[in-house]
């Protein structure tokens, strides 16, 4: 992309406006309220994603311009630096992605309660969308949340469905395991739920004994 190229990506460039003045760590602590990501794995997250090109993203481009194309980011960054933040952002969606299909899985929480969790998730969501300034097209955006809803119904009705009948299992008659743990002593107390814990509450690193 040569420099005239550059500088009209730039111009016509509108997104983060409406924290345009705030500071990088204003909009940090915005973020760490509502989600697991950085102001800077953010702003990186949506450039990368609105200057993909057939061949990936603009890492040069989008380190040299930092500053100018989002207004709380005060330093340009290498294109190493760009693809870290923008790594650092996909493996934080992956883990709280696994995250919240274990507490959907595990059946920890009832179908109503995962409906009232996307609910509360989706609102955050198109509020950082609209504070960021992209839109979505409305029949894309419902599309999209029908969708996720649709397997969420189904991840909370089938993890149900094996928690009941792992139960029925274990209180079956014929089970081995029943059998074997009938009658024989109780286990001696190794209750390790506050191991690495001093007296006073603080922690300690166990890994390093």
């Amino acid at each position: 992309m040569d420099d005239s190229q550059a500088r009209l990506e730039i111009n016509k460039y509108k997104k983060f406006k409406k924290v345009d003045g705030a500071t990088y760590r204003k909009v940090n602590q915005f973020l760490r309220k509502r989600t697991y990501i950085t102001a800077r794995e953010w702003a990186l997250a949506r450039l990368c994603t609105d200057f993909r090109t057939s061949g990936g993203a603009e890492m040069t481009f989008i380190g040299n311009h930092l500053p100018e194309l989002v207004p709380f980011m005060e330093e340009t960054y290498s294109p190493q630096a760009v693809n870290q933040a923008r790594n650092s952002f996909k493996k934080k969606v992956r883990k709280a992605s696994a995250t919240f299909f274990y507490g959907a899985m595990c059946g920890f929480f009832t179908t109503d309660e995962l409906d009232d969790l996307l609910f509360e998730a989706s609102e955050v969501a198109r509020f950082l969308l609209e504070v960021e300034g992209t839109t979505l097209d409305i029949d894309e955006e419902i599309d999209i949340e029908d969708r996720i809803t649709k397997v969420m119904r189904s991840v909370g009705e089938a993890a149900k469905t094996i928690l009941r009948s792992r139960s029925d299992e274990e209180e079956a008659p014929g089970n081995p395991a029943l059998k074997k743990h009938v009658g024989s002593p109780s286990p001696p107390d190794n209750d390790v739920s506050h191991a690495g814990e001093r007296d006073d509450g603080s922690e300690t690193d166990i890994g390093n004994r």
